[in-house]
């Protein structure tokens, strides 16, 4: 497998990645029409932290971690390394070294469809991690791959630069050219459940603050009494 490493692909601006940084994964993903979900069993090691940045992406081989080696080299600040395989693998392809090399750089997280370890040290360094697996298998490098490519990773397509929103809900991608766009609508959308919350907090029901019991009526759902309900059974 050849393959190729691509330098300064665009990102999106730092300042809509650090808007979208106090959003969570739920909201961001409700304000682009409920897409850029990664499926559920890409998962925190970790709890309690939410992550914002720019996508390093790496396509590797399965059991091979040479390409996150060459993709150390291209990270920086406020970067998250995005890693998928060529075909399905959970081998512990990413651990406490990797995580060392990249906090150094300024790096704030990995997300991978394949699998870590040094779970324990990766949350006593502070370096968050989203992985499809946690195993000590180890691997080689010895296969070529490519760096900062678009690739494909639990149903999603993660571009270089694309904005990577991660907390204990799950990850949830944002394409570069509409970060902005999105940090806005999250804004609103929060703003809107602030409200809703506080109609709640004063008894309203969802019911009515929806319009909910109209959609019950239309589809046929009827209130009955105990009483009245055990009758028409018997």
């Amino acid at each position: 497998m050849s393959g190729v490493i691509v330098t300064h692909p665009p990102k999106a601006d730092p300042k809509d990645v650090e808007a979208l940084a106090g959003f969570g994964v739920a909201t961001v993903s409700e304000a682009m029409g409920r897409t850029g979900l990664l499926g559920p069993d890409i998962r925190p090691v970790q709890q309690g932290i939410r992550v914002a940045g720019t996508a390093v992406t790496v396509l590797s081989w399965p059991g091979d971690n040479l390409m996150i080696h060459a993709a150390v080299e291209q990270c920086g600040e406020g970067d998250i390394l995005v890693v998928t395989t060529t075909s399905p693998s959970t081998d512990g392809m990413f651990g406490e070294l990797f995580a060392t090399a990249l906090k150094q750089r300024g790096v704030r997280a990995v997300v991978t469809g394949a699998g870590i370890r040094d779970t324990q040290e990766l949350r006593e360094m502070g370096f968050a991690a989203w992985a499809r697996a946690v195993s000590s298998q180890g691997t080689v490098k010895a296969t070529g791959g490519s760096v900062n490519v678009p690739i494909a990773l639990d149903g999603q397509v993660v571009r270089p630069g694309d904005v990577i929103i991660a907390d204990d809900d799950g990850v949830v991608v944002v394409p570069r050219e509409k970060a902005r766009e999105t940090a806005e609508r999250s804004e609103a959308r929060e703003a809107k459940e602030a409200a809703t919350r506080e109609a709640f907090l004063g008894g309203q029901l969802g019911l009515d603050r929806y319009g909910l019991r109209e959609t019950l009526e239309r589809l046929g759902v009827s209130y009955r009494t105990y009483e009245a309900w055990e009758g028409e059974r018997s």
